[in-house]
């Protein structure tokens, strides 16, 4: 698989231009990075799956894994605008040639932003076929009513892919069955129908909850079959959870130098502190397990290139790079001592952020709940 050394340079070299204290002031005021987005835009990062056709780079998915793997490295925070690359997915391979025609050009020349992922509720969390937000056809128009919750970018993105009940459930019928996939654009829908509430958190993630109250979306956007729409946000979410995956895998590269380079400049007690086994070893164990997380993405990758299912590789990768994250965060607050606290080092906004990807955009006991079930063969437990 090609490493895209080219695009990791340039990537980290746009990134140079966003130090810690950016994005510590957009922290203090869970302020969106609206220039950060902007500037990735205009270099063309956040396109880089659209086909040449359509404006776009036709680059696959590794391609876009590497640019969020060095968005994190470089100490940036890809959850700002990763989900254009995840959703889109759904609309390149689901999406008609109209609706392509339309929406992909705007969205690789930097005019339009697809940013919203609407498919998690209140009542039913990951649970997705428990779903309860309805859109009911009415002549040439879905009507949509319910709610959704953990929405991120809402606010900042002009389209957001929608999953709703378009069919009732029914005695022997698959939960799953009967969603479909809605493209809805907000810059319409906000004041008509759509009502978008922030949701703060311990992390600067521009998340929220959203309400639909009648919202009328017009027939022609529905993406695919009606009644299919599970099974095009199970391609997107595969992809999700292997650029998500590559994200904690820079995440722990970015812990792992800062620790190194830490231990190596503190002195105490007349030496290093990297002298001392007690502060190498977690570290060279974080870097081990943050290698084995990076082959296991790059495994799920070559799968999903291939056309292949890598449902149990993207999960595993997902889980595999999060748990490195997640343990060189803590390795390196550890090593930094009272200034892992500090805000000027930037560790304790790095460690906030990537500790949301043990919950999301699926938890670790769901992953080894599948994991049981579709690979080991031992009985469903939920």
């Amino acid at each position: 698989m090609e490493h895209y050394q080219d695009i990791r340079d340039a990537v980290a070299r746009l990134c140079a231009r966003f130090p810690g204290d950016y994005w510590r002031a957009l922290d203090r005021d869970m302020t969106y990075p609206g220039e950060f987005v902007a500037a990735l835009t205009e270099a063309g990062w956040l396109s880089i799956l659209i086909p040449e056709a359509y404006g776009g780079s036709g680059l696959p998915l590794s391609a876009a894994a590497a640019v969020l793997e060095e968005i994190q490295r470089a100490g940036c925070n890809g959850g700002a605008c990763h989900a254009q690359m995840y959703t889109m997915g759904t609309l390149l391979r689901h999406g008609s040639e109209a609706q392509k025609q339309r929406y992909l050009p705007k969205i690789a020349a930097g005019e339009l932003r697809l940013q919203a992922f609407g498919v998690t509720e209140p009542t039913s969390g990951t649970d997705t076929g428990a779903l309860k937000t309805t859109a009911r056809l009415d002549g040439d128009h879905f009507v949509v009513k319910g709610q959704k919750i953990w929405t991120s970018r809402a606010e900042h993105s002009d389209l957001m892919l929608l999953l709703a009940r378009t069919t009732p459930l029914r005695d022997g019928m698959k939960k799953t069955d009967g969603l479909s996939v809605l493209i809805v654009d907000m810059r319409e829908a906000v004041g008509n129908g759509l009502t978008i509430r922030p949701i703060r958190t311990m992390m600067n993630h521009a998340t929220t909850e959203v309400f639909f109250d009648d919202l009328r979306v017009p027939a022609e956007n529905l993406i695919g079959e009606e009644g299919k729409g599970f099974r095009y946000i199970l391609s997107g979410m595969n992809a999700e959870r292997i650029l998500i995956a590559a994200e904690c895998v820079g995440d722990a590269k970015w812990f792992i130098e800062k620790a190194s380079t830490y231990a190596g400049e503190r002195h105490v007690f007349g030496r290093a502190i990297g002298q001392n086994q007690g502060i190498q070893f977690p570290i060279a164990r974080a870097y081990a397990n943050m290698r084995a997380a990076e082959l296991m993405v790059r495994e799920a990758l070559n799968l999903y290139e291939a056309g292949k299912n890598p449902g149990a590789e993207a999960n595993m990768a997902k889980m595999l790079a999060a748990d490195a994250s997640n343990e060189a965060a803590n390795v390196c607050i550890q090593t930094h001592g009272g200034f892992g606290f500090a805000e000027e080092y930037d560790v304790e906004r790095k460690f906030r952020e990537t500790r949301l990807y043990q919950v999301a955009p699926i938890s670790t006991n769901l992953i080894l709940s599948y994991l049981s079930e579709h690979v080991l063969g031992l009985p469903r437990s939920y």
